[in-house]
């Protein structure tokens, strides 16, 4: 019997790890603040990361789809749907006493916590924990930080990337032989407090579909790249500690587990500028492997410029500070 057999029985497992998991994936309308969720998986597991169900749900978003390129997810497809307060019971009984698991866990979890913000409510979950933040903790010899890199490590079939339901599937397969690891490691768990939003100010009303002012349409053709200037000067260098200002240059660097587009409409929805190069000017490099010897870490490297992974930025587009009036 090996060590990692001994750690399935209840005597020898890790007494401080969670009594339960809830793996999460919902697919959604963009990456902004006022994006919607329009589909929603949940893989209940329990302590030992074995599945116990799973669930999923279309969500209709009330407004235009998104990036259909990527979730497959058109209006026609999402019209007859339920609307999220629908199926917020039903969500929330499947989180319910779990700590929330997820690919870019504060992503997830951002969407949720507006969702039900919006919905007058709130998700009862306390702790997340991010599939990335794992693997790093686990060291694990990944080319990147994308979800089928961690599928592929652990030998998991994904059949259909961004659908909800499979990714969902993916990650809990990937997660229980990750959560065995860190036992046998004697790894802490990278566990981070959620806390839910207690109230929600609407954005004024948009119009009707087609949604002129959206980015996105309800079919497969890629808006054009080309984003005007930043209307913000450039405050300088992104320091620890302090929040991102508008204005500050921002460069990425290799996969991200995130859409790069949608990545990069987020930076610039925030008031940021997405930099295609690095320079002296540069005020922050996002990259997942800081130690790859690209063109931009290594210019990175070199003047000096601040570099954070992609589930740090995430989070510090939260609250970035207006430009210097």
């Amino acid at each position: 019997m090996t060590m990692l057999d001994d750690l399935t029985t209840a005597a020898a497992w890790p007494t401080t790890y969670p009594q339960g998991y809830a793996v999460v994936d919902v697919e959604t309308t963009g990456l902004a603040r006022d994006d919607r969720i329009v589909s929603a998986a949940v893989y209940r597991l329990d302590a030992q990361g074995n599945v116990e169900d799973h669930w999923y749900t279309l969500v209709n978003p009330e407004r235009d789809p998104g990036p259909v390129w990527i979730h497959g997810l058109t209006s026609d497809t999402l019209e007859g749907a339920p609307l999220f307060p629908e199926i917020a019971a039903e969500f929330a009984a499947r989180l319910d006493g779990r700590v929330l698991v997820a690919h870019n866990a504060i992503f997830d979890w951002q969407m949720i916590a507006r969702e039900y913000a919006r919905a007058e409510s709130a998700a009862p979950v306390r702790q997340r924990l991010c599939t990335i933040a794992l693997a790093k903790q686990l060291a694990l010899p990944l080319p990147n930080h994308k979800l089928e890199s961690l599928a592929a490590h652990f030998g998991v079939e994904q059949r259909q990337a961004h659908n909800a339901l499979d990714d969902a599937r993916v990650l809990a397969e990937a997660f229980r032989p990750s959560l065995h690891a860190a036992a046998e490691q004697g790894v802490r768990l990278p566990l981070l407090e959620c806390r839910p939003l207690t109230e929600w100010a609407a954005s004024p009303a948009v119009s009707p579909s087609p949604y002129p002012s959206s980015p996105y349409r309800s079919n497969s053709w890629r808006p054009s790249r080309k984003r005007p200037a930043c209307p913000y000067p450039n405050p300088g260098r992104y320091e620890s500690d302090k929040p991102l200002k508008q204005g500050m240059r921002v460069a990425f660097s290799g996969d991200t587990s995130v859409d790069r587009e949608l990545l990069e409409d987020r930076t610039v929805e925030a008031g940021l500028h997405v930099a295609t190069s690095v320079s002296r000017l540069t005020s922050l490099l996002v990259t997942n492997d800081p130690d790859a010897a690209t063109s931009k870490t290594l210019k990175a490297r070199s003047f000096g410029t601040p570099v954070v992974d992609e589930a740090a930025y995430t989070q510090l587009l939260r609250d970035v500070a207006p430009a210097d009036g």
